[in-house]
């Protein structure tokens, strides 16, 4: 059998690689679906429909594993990003470039997957460290994808970024083939139905996991509209392209695996995930309705300091939160329902946060976003975590 170490870092990569191709897209896109002359609430699909994808994936993709195991899973879903990104990199027109979204949407949904092999192989008091470790994965894909998509989309164009994409996850591919072994063993494995909601309506229903999931779906929701508003935002009132907005975002990313890879261990055990929830909550619903105040790039990169701690310190605790609650053997089903939730709000967020943005303007869309993140922080206050074993 392989170490867990080895097998660890295969799938921090495989979550690094799933990062690393969606921010390479980020400071390409706003400005890509304009030039096809789309704007608000078309840039705002080609965000949304990447997520329906994911949420559709993140269920079906986490039941499949608990049927068939992780290991072919996570293998496919690779090769199927590749794919994505492949026709990414060769789209002429904006229906191409939507089914290429679709493509790479589906193949990201499984990060549900990676998360259950995480728990396979870790103790119960290691979850959360790992989690966040994980985390960390999805920090560094961010320094590195959008600083990748903003010298790309300035030099080389979409194309480039979507092959050295799609190059990136041939060496996932080849990596997990070669060191990855299963980690459910065949007689934890329980057969479900693959399209159905019965682990999102349990996860709902019961009073434990409702708060955490409820939060699950508002952080991504309501983080999508500041998705969607800031790159047409920064354009207008900053003159920024494709390059400022890949160096913001890589500052993102080094917060995020900074954060997520050193210190949210360290806090964790100190306050707890709870703790982390509600005080991220907060910290991520004033940075984004703070925005259309701030009157020069040195305070929205102010401003993103707070967000993007408050993010990295939010994500690993709910997750570790989530999987402390479920027991073994769903816990790809589980945690699958949950990252389908993330999925949805990532999907309908950016058309309605498109459509507020084209129609009202900027300031409403921000202001938007932040009160919905704010609802989710009262919400958070209903969270709690499990007995220590």
């Amino acid at each position: 059998m392989t170490a867990p170490r080895g097998r660890f870092l295969v799938i921090f990569l495989t979550v690094f690689i799933d990062l690393v191709g969606f921010g390479i897209v980020i400071p390409i896109l706003p400005y890509y679906a304009e030039r096809m002359g789309v704007a608000g609430l078309g840039f705002g699909a080609l965000i949304g429909v990447f997520s329906l994808a994911q949420f559709v994936a993140t269920s079906v993709l986490g039941r499949l594993s608990d049927r068939v195991g992780r290991r072919p899973v996570l293998l496919a879903s690779i090769l199927l990003g590749a794919a994505g990104y492949v026709a990414f990199a060769l789209a002429a027109t904006y229906p191409v470039l939507l089914a290429a979204r679709v493509i790479a949407g589906f193949a990201a949904g499984n990060i549900s997957v990676a998360q259950a092999y995480i728990a396979d192989i870790s103790s119960p008091g290691e979850r959360s460290r790992r989690m966040g470790l994980v985390g960390a994965a999805f920090g560094l894909g961010f320094i590195v994808g959008p600083a990748l998509g903003g010298i790309a989309g300035h030099y080389g164009g979409p194309m480039a970024a979507g092959l050295v994409a799609a190059g990136l996850c041939v060496v996932n591919f080849v990596s997990a083939l070669v060191i990855l072994d299963e980690s459910l063993h065949a007689e934890r494995r329980v057969t479900r139905r693959l399209l159905d909601a019965e682990h999102l309506v349990k996860g709902l229903r019961d009073p434990m996991l409702r708060p955490p999931f409820v939060v699950f779906a508002v952080i991504p929701f309501a983080f999508s509209g500041y998705m969607v508003a800031l790159p047409l935002y920064a354009e207008r009132a900053f003159g920024w392209a494709e390059r400022e907005l890949g160096w913001f975002f890589t500052i993102v990313g080094i917060i995020a695996a900074t954060v997520q890879g050193y210190l949210f261990g360290k806090l964790a055990r100190r306050t707890g995930d709870r703790i982390l929830t509600v005080a991220g909550m907060l910290g991520m619903a004033a940075a984004i309705a703070a925005v259309p105040f701030l009157g020069s790039a040195a305070l929205l990169y102010a401003s993103v300091v707070v967000l993007a701690f408050s993010n990295s310190i939010t994500s690993p605790a709910i997750t570790g939160i989530i999987s402390s609650l479920t027991v073994a053997s769903e816990q790809g089903a589980m945690l699958g329902a949950a990252q389908s939730l993330t999925a949805l709000g990532r999907f309908s967020g950016p058309f309605l946060f498109g459509a507020v943005y084209d129609r009202v303007g900027a300031r409403a869309a921000f202001l938007a976003a932040g009160a919905v993140m704010a609802v989710g922080w009262l919400v958070s206050f209903g969270i709690r975590e499990a007995a220590p074993e």
